[in-house]
């Protein structure tokens, strides 16, 4: 379906498409060079929000994507960036709200640009800022950061947006959900007039709609799914208890689902912190991720859940948009969620990649009210089951000694592990802290075979193949 763009008033009508015929790579305009790369990484076939995305994005227009986490966004924008960068030069700019999308999404580029010569700087709090701007000074192609930490970064004078020509905002509507409305601004109006910008979401509330009419010209919309859907391959149900029996319940649910990998999700961050430490107690390899972590602990956390170590991760929303961890099998809301919109993003760790799932709400007599503002969302009810039999009370689980390298240093270079990303308090601020270097690639190839220059990536690209100095 496409709809006709109009001007009404000072206001934008996008296009709209969301056909679900994908085709292959080979049929969207991708250079030979970046296409070999794709083919040989296993891309074969898009999915339909890279289908819809990559050929108009390639054109330079302006993209307005409403798709749920796990479609293949980064592909969908990352692919016309590298190309775009690579044949006009300039530097393009990601910016997401948390600091492991933010790494997430620079593996995902490194992958199929690495090989090109691409070069990432990742700006997010939590470690320190010297390898952060080093990294800058280099004139990386693309910056991939946190709205709080960059906007800091340009206070100081260290980044500048001059040469800033092709801008993703990914997760606009979670950016906008803590308060980064202000830097989001900021940093849209302080880039060249002449940019292209790409803007991803799950939904569509007004101040996204806003700022698409502002800073973007006549974008092209894509819309894969409406907003609130679910995917159909999760088995989806709810158990009304008591807040003080929920331990309980978990405690039956971890015994009988013992073979499945598992997500958990605490309103809180002490919320999470305590149930991970009482399902350790229960004799479960568990572990944590929240705003109090710093960034190396959080790194570690995530590292052993995707590996196998821990069987169970308890997570606050910081992990709900952007995560990706296969074969996640069975996700419980031991709290429910703020807002309804965010249920469906937890929810989504699972049943992905055409896989199956299973997704268990706790839900307290009060909440039965947000219960059906969430099934009007998703547009189906929740089945509620009967309480199994509940386990005894476990004895309090003894207090565990403090991990090695939990402290937190204070100071510019430092920076709060809890600041500058969707699941730290202080939301919204501009952050003073620390900020973490991307891997420095050598170039290896020119403009004439799909390449980035061996020079500065101000301007267009050269044919030569000289080392880039200062790489090291």
């Amino acid at each position: 379906m496409c709809v006709a763009l109009k001007n009404v008033g000072s206001h934008k009508i996008f296009m709209t498409t969301n056909t679900q015929n994908t085709g292959k790579f080979a049929d969207l305009g991708i250079g030979q060079k970046l296409l070999t790369i794709l083919t040989n990484k296993g891309f074969v076939t898009p999915t339909p929000i890279q289908h819809q995305v990559i050929s108009g994005a390639l054109e330079g227009k302006d993209v307005v994507g409403i798709a749920q986490t796990g479609t293949g966004k980064t592909l969908a924008f990352g692919i016309p960036m590298i190309q775009r960068l690579a044949q006009n030069g300039g530097q393009g700019l990601i910016v997401v709200p948390t600091r492991e999308l933010a790494l997430q999404v620079e593996a995902s580029l490194s992958q199929i640009g690495g090989s090109l010569g691409l070069k990432t700087a990742i700006v997010i709090g939590g470690v320190s800022q010297h390898s952060q701007v080093r990294a800058i000074k280099r004139d990386p192609h693309v910056v991939i950061a946190t709205p709080g930490r960059l906007v800091d970064l340009m206070d100081q004078g260290i980044y500048k947006l001059n040469n800033v020509n092709v801008i993703t905002l990914d997760e606009a509507d979670r950016m906008l959900d803590v308060g980064f409305l202000p830097q989001i601004k900021m940093i849209l109006q302080t880039a060249p007039q002449e940019k292209q910008v790409m803007l991803f979401s799950a939904t569509m509330p007004k101040a996204i709609s806003s700022l698409a009419s502002k800073f973007m010209r006549l974008p092209l919309r894509i819309e894969i799914a409406p907003q609130g859907t679910s995917s159909k391959n999760i088995e989806q149900e709810i158990f009304v208890i008591t807040k003080s029996d929920k331990m309980r319940l978990l405690d039956s649910l971890l015994e009988k689902y013992k073979d499945d990998t598992t997500l958990i999700f605490s309103r809180t961050k002490h919320g999470a912190k305590r149930i991970a430490r009482d399902i350790r107690h229960m004799g479960h390899t568990a572990t944590e991720i929240h705003g109090n972590r710093s960034q190396p602990q959080r790194e570690r956390a995530l590292e052993g859940f995707t590996k196998g170590k821990y069987r169970v991760m308890v997570a606050t929303d910081i992990a709900a948009r952007g995560i990706d961890v296969k074969d996640i099998t069975l996700v419980i809301n031991f709290d429910l969620p703020d807002n309804c919109e965010d249920y469906v993003h937890r929810i989504g760790r699972t049943g992905r990649a055409g896989r199956s799932g299973k997704a268990i709400s706790f839900v307290t007599p009060p909440e039965k009210a947000d219960v059906r503002k969430i099934e009007q969302l998703i547009r189906k009810t929740l089945p509620v089951l009967d309480l199994p039999t509940l386990p005894p009370q476990r004895s309090k689980a003894p207090m565990e000694p403090r991990p090695e390298g939990s402290g937190v240093r204070r100071g510019r270079n430092s920076g709060n592990p809890s600041r500058d990303d969707a699941g730290g308090r202080n939301k919204g601020k501009s952050s003073s802290g620390s900020a973490y270097s991307g891997k420095g690639k050598r170039f290896s190839s020119g403009k004439r075979n799909g390449g980035f220059p061996q020079g500065s990536s101000r301007g267009k690209m050269s044919g030569g193949n000289r080392r880039r100095s200062g790489t090291r």
